[in-house]
């Protein structure tokens, strides 16, 4: 295991840690609310799509730091999509949470260091 790696590790970790925080957080303070009042949401279907719509980030964030962590095992190219792939989804995670919070949100930061770790990671992975 080589430092590329090892950033690519870290990277996932990061990345699932996050997710997991997320969704705890997403699940106590959005979901809760929104499925014990039938006021804000009359519609049973938007009841049963809502959780599911807010969660999904979280699902996203926390597979592509599994994906991020498994890539070690594999090549080169199948790194640099991996990284793609995931490093697209934690950069677009990281604007939001900058953009929407005005940098109070800690993630941001964290997903930027991610990022950071990924393109180190799949630069010189396989050599």
């Amino acid at each position: 295991m080589n430092w590329h790696d090892v950033a690519l590790v870290v990277a996932g970790i990061i990345g699932s840690g996050v997710a997991l925080v997320h969704g705890i957080l997403t699940q106590r303070l959005m979901v809760r609310p929104l499925a014990n009042s039938e006021s804000l949401l009359p519609d049973a279907g938007i009841r049963w799509i809502m959780p599911r719509l807010l969660q999904f980030s979280t699902f996203n964030w926390f597979i592509g730091g599994l994906a991020l962590i498994a890539s070690i095992w594999f090549g080169r190219d199948v790194r640099i999509v991996i990284g793609l792939l995931v490093g697209s989804s934690y950069l677009y995670g990281a604007f939001i949470a900058l953009w929407a919070t005005r940098g109070r949100h800690p993630a941001w930061m964290l997903y930027a260091v991610a990022l950071g770790l990924i393109a180190f990671g799949v630069n010189g992975s396989g050599d």
